[in-house]
């Protein structure tokens, strides 16, 4: 028997939600969204999951994930129920039931601890500067060294145990029968779907934003590769060093141009922005401009006497790392693509 909590909503809000009781279930988010199908009602049905409490229904399903937010369904509706708002919501709730740190719930509620956690990096990267005497070129080499193990003990240690939480709630609690063949026949859906994206192309007037997505994607992981494994501040080779150029100035760009569009709010998913979503575009943009600069400084040999810019530079790559990308948005990224795998792992008979 399904258990009812009537002080869901409650906890809903605490993750961005506006008032789901407004809505009286008439349908036309269903009727409008290029998701919902004979079989499914979408997103009617996660709207009444919610507004019932039916948490266990929620934790089970993938929808919330299969929505790209955009946002027909919130400018339609005649209660201003912004369901679309809730998918997003649900996401953000949802990255909180996968975590084991409870660390993700704790940092979507509350906008001070956020902030503590940043100013706390700080104080950790002044810290670690002055323990090494400012010395540039070993403070440099160890900044290397942490981009590359950060890397690996982020994965292990808390996104592959999530991802693990995530596939347990929506394929074996939810009763969903899986041969151990079709989860290697079906593994193409995860790569296709974490590098382009392609479901965003349902949506009506995605198209624009879905390509920018792509652009953002492969900048990203370009220049994580650049940096990380050819050691772009750190090498000699012009061919990497114009590389790591071109790939930064795409981030940065990119990331503007969202942010010019959160704060023109010209379009519904603009319009009720979490603070975990102007924290994503915001160190994905510092993240490319902090690089690009450090480069450039290393190029005209001003690092030696400015590693004030390298200092700010590994700040917004320690508070990415550590807390955004396991925490923050950036593993909607993540969820996202494996929550198209198991659908398609559900879907085969």
């Amino acid at each position: 028997m399904a258990k009812i909590n009537p002080k869901f909503t409650d906890e809903l809000k605490k993750y961005g939600a506006f008032d789901t009781n407004a809505c009286y279930n008439c349908g036309h988010c269903t009727a409008v969204c290029s998701l919902s199908t004979e079989d499914d009602s979408f997103p009617r049905e996660m709207v009444r999951f919610s507004v019932l409490g039916l948490e266990e229904n929620l934790k089970t399903s993938l929808k919330p994930w299969l929505c790209y937010y955009c946002g027909e369904c919130s400018e339609t509706c005649p209660r201003q129920a912004f369901p679309g708002e809730l998918m997003m919501t649900l996401r953000r709730w949802l990255t909180a039931k996968y975590d084991w740190t409870k660390l993700s719930g704790l940092l979507y509620k509350s906008l001070p601890v956020s902030i503590t956690f940043f100013l706390l990096v700080i104080a950790a990267v002044i810290g670690f500067g002055s323990y090494e005497n400012f010395d540039t070129e070993k403070i440099m080499h160890l900044g290397h060294y942490f981009e590359m193990f950060s890397i690996a003990g982020v994965f292990a240690f808390i996104l592959l145990p999530n991802i693990i939480r995530m596939w347990y709630f929506t394929i074996v609690k939810a009763g969903v029968k899986v041969k151990f063949v079709t989860y290697f026949k079906k593994i193409w859906e995860l790569i296709v779907h974490m590098f382009t994206q392609k479901r965003a192309l349902g949506c009506d007037d995605n198209q624009l934003r879905w390509f920018e997505h792509l652009i953002l994607v492969i900048g990203y992981l370009s220049l994580l590769f650049t940096t990380v494994v050819l050691d772009w501040l750190g090498t000699e080779s012009t061919f990497i060093i114009w590389l790591g150029y071109v790939e930064s100035a795409v981030i940065f760009v990119v990331t503007f141009i969202f942010m010019y569009e959160r704060v023109k709010k010209s379009k519904e998913l603009a319009r009720h922005a979490h603070p975990s979503d102007w924290f994503f575009v915001i160190w994905l943009f510092l993240m490319g401009l902090t690089a690009f600069i450090v480069r450039i400084f290393i190029d005209v040999d001003l690092i030696e006497n400015n590693l004030w810019m390298y200092l700010i530079h590994l700040t917004v790559l320690v508070q990415w790392a550590l807390i955004i990308v396991p925490f923050g948005k950036w593993t909607h990224f993540l969820y996202r693509s494996f929550a198209m795998y198991f659908d398609a792992l559900k879907k085969v008979k």
